[in-house]
């Protein structure tokens, strides 16, 4: 080879392993790092809010004895006005005792307006029903599993009353440090601290990047506010996704031409992941959501506008799925290029290199996460002390990548479902489809064996 050839080669081999993760990483870690510091230059302390308007918030009740009372609790807690809040709870068919804890919390919270809705029509249905008896001027979703951070109701309708260009707008949702402390399995902790800092990294540097350019993708349906005026002209909640938080975002910014938001100061606080496979059936579901939503308008001719430098839209698919099967073969096709006369050093070192820019990029984001907690100082603490979260996060990246990856495959060759299989109830299809695509070779092997056993017979 000679020294042209090898420098062109030389090249495009670095290209294809350096700027994929250069363009899907580090550039909006670097963005990020402006944003805050203009937040920071144009944050001013401000006086509180004369005038409180009434909200409704909207909590989703499906077997949620356990968490219900907590997560009221946190409402009565915060430092808005209860005279000022509409609390509309609405259940798809408990029959685990939520009422009675609904019971509970009226009595025990009595300033509170609390109103039990029954629907038994689905998730999206019972959302639905609850819009059309709001009176809140703004409407804000909550989970009934997770809790409020005290400040999260007034920062969330004051960002609204100071920016009247802002619809809608999603919350900061982070994972309870306290579950995750508590955790007594070595590995599971491991696993839920680099979730908590997913989920940091995930709001607090990549919503707030997003924010900037209204190009927020997911309204979290754990904690999201609307105008009411906004809401009501959309299409609500649609019935045919596992994702219609995703759905009522893409209406409300794509159909109505609304901006979209990100509170980053406005938190939700939700459990840390049960188990893998639970963290599996989650990713997958998000996935799937995805592509679905985006399939929904996009047959609508309401995407692709602007090609690929001026709509996210399509640079996100295109990152996020165009570019996921090469990735995938990428990982691997490094070890076969020793097959190619490349030297093991240069494949090691390129592996090196990858898994260096990640842990750059984490490192960045960690240094934004630290920045937006500063009205958090608790938060920020904590966040601090897991100094070693950057190392291990590129590697929960790359676990997860292959989780979403399977709901990329799952929802171009299964049926849309909200009960996603597990990974031990897929490995269980594995193995029946393997055993039955096998078994000829082994009723073919267990002849032979007989046969041989026959022959040696007649021989002796």
């Amino acid at each position: 080879m000679g020294i042209r050839d090898y420098i062109i080669s030389s090249i495009f081999f670095w290209l294809a392993w350096v700027l994929i993760p250069l363009i899907m990483e580090l550039i909006p870690a670097f963005f990020d790092v402006f944003i805050l510091i203009k937040k920071k230059y144009k944050r001013k302390k401000r006086e509180r809010l004369n005038f409180l308007p009434i909200i409704t918030l909207i909590i989703p009740v499906y077997h949620s004895r356990d968490t219900l009372y907590e997560c009221i609790k946190a409402v009565n807690d915060s430092d808005y006005d209860n005279s000022a809040i509409q609390i509309m709870l609405v259940d798809n068919g408990s029959d685990d005792g939520s009422y009675e804890v609904f019971l509970q919390c009226r009595e025990e919270f009595s300033d509170l307006v609390m109103d039990w809705m029954h629907s038994k029509q689905g998730k999206s249905k019972a959302l639905n029903m609850a819009l059309f008896n709001a009176t809140g001027k703004y409407i804000i979703h909550i989970d009934s599993d997770g809790i409020l951070e005290k400040h999260a109701l007034y920062n969330m309708v004051e960002m609204f009353e100071r920016n009247e260009d802002v619809h809608c707008a999603t919350g900061t949702i982070l994972t309870r440090p306290e579950y995750i402390d508590q955790t007594k399995n070595f590995f599971m902790r491991l696993i839920r601290k680099v979730e908590f800092f997913e989920y940091c990294q995930a709001f607090l540097a990549g919503r707030n990047f997003e924010s900037e350019s209204n190009s927020v993708f997911t309204l979290s349906g754990a904690f999201s506010a609307f105008r009411k005026s906004t809401i009501l002209k959309t299409q609500l909640y649609n019935t045919d996704t596992v994702c219609e938080d995703t759905h009522i975002t893409f209406q409300v910014r794509e159909t109505l031409g609304k901006k979209i938001s990100l509170c980053s100061n406005a938190i939700f606080f939700v459990d840390p992941i049960e188990t893998m496979n639970r963290l599996y059936t989650q990713r997958q579901r998000w996935q799937q959501g995805e592509l679905e939503v985006y399939h929904m308008f996009d047959q609508n001719k309401k995407l692709g506008k602007g090609g690929f430098a001026r709509n996210f839209l399509i640079r996100l698919i295109i990152f996020d799925h165009t570019f996921a099967f090469p990735r995938m073969i990428w990982y691997f096709a490094l070890l076969t290029l020793l097959a190619l006369n490349y030297p093991l050093k240069l494949i090691i070192v390129s592996y090196a290199l990858i898994y260096f820019l990640s842990f750059i990029s984490a490192l960045n984001f960690k240094f934004c996460i630290e920045g937006f907690l500063d009205e958090f100082p608790d938060l920020q603490k904590y966040v601090r002390r897991k100094w070693y979260l950057p190392i291990l996060y590129p590697l929960f990246n790359f676990m997860v990548f292959w989780f979403r990856m399977a709901g990329v495959i799952n929802s171009v060759t299964g049926t849309r479902s909200w009960k996603t299989k597990d990974m031990t109830q897929e490995k269980e299809e594995i193995e029946k489809v393997y055993n039955k695509d096998m078994g000829f070779l082994k009723r073919f092997r267990e002849r032979a064996r007989t046969f041989v056993n026959a022959e040696n017979k007649k021989s002796v």
